[in-house]
């Protein structure tokens, strides 16, 4: 996990950033956009995930979220269910907030509003500006806690649910191939 963090916060530095080394003029890098920054990076990434997920949690027959592949793993609905409030306790992390939101509902009807509903909540958090971003999360609740560890930045717990909400994504496009349905991600645009 920290390798894949490491990955995605060295794709986001911008390349200014990494063309700024002494004595190469030559070879600079164009200005960096004004109205780019880290968390929008970060914010872009977890939109497609965001996207992709809910659109498979609409897709998907009320039938098939029962549907595990084997007896170890969640079935559709518990991951659908899973994202939902994984997004709600790392945004809260994020925006400094208390995760008092209710677990959802096991039907496909409350898995997509609980889907909604954490979305909308992390379109706030990732709203925040880079300042913000680099200030520690606080733990929002125990699981939180245990979670992180230790202290990281709210940069770094957005990153993480961006990578979290795309992990789970894979595991979806599985799900439903194993169906024999079409995932969001590669159906014609």
């Amino acid at each position: 996990m920290k390798s894949s963090l490491a990955r995605l916060a060295l794709a986001l530095v911008p390349a200014a950033a990494l063309a700024a080394h002494p004595g190469t003029r030559a070879h600079a890098a164009p200005a960096a956009d004004p109205g780019a920054s880290a968390v929008a990076g970060v914010r872009d990434l977890w939109q497609t995930s965001r996207d992709y997920i809910l659109a498979a949690a609409e897709q998907v027959p009320d039938s098939a979220y029962a549907f595990r592949p084997t007896p170890q793993v969640r079935s559709m609905g518990e991951l659908f269910a899973h994202v939902a409030g994984s997004q709600r306790m790392l945004c809260a992390m994020a925006l400094g907030e208390k995760n008092d939101f209710p677990a959802a509902g096991a039907t496909k009807p409350a898995v997509v509003a609980a889907l909604r509903a954490s979305n909308a909540y992390c379109a706030r958090a990732y709203a925040i500006s880079d300042t913000d971003a680099m200030r520690l999360a606080p733990p929002s609740d125990s699981i939180s806690a245990s979670l992180l560890g230790t202290s990281r930045t709210r940069f770094y717990v957005l990153a993480m649910n961006a990578w979290h909400d795309n992990e789970h994504y894979g595991n979806l496009v599985t799900y439903m191939r194993l169906r024999g349905m079409v995932p969001p991600s590669s159906q014609p645009k």
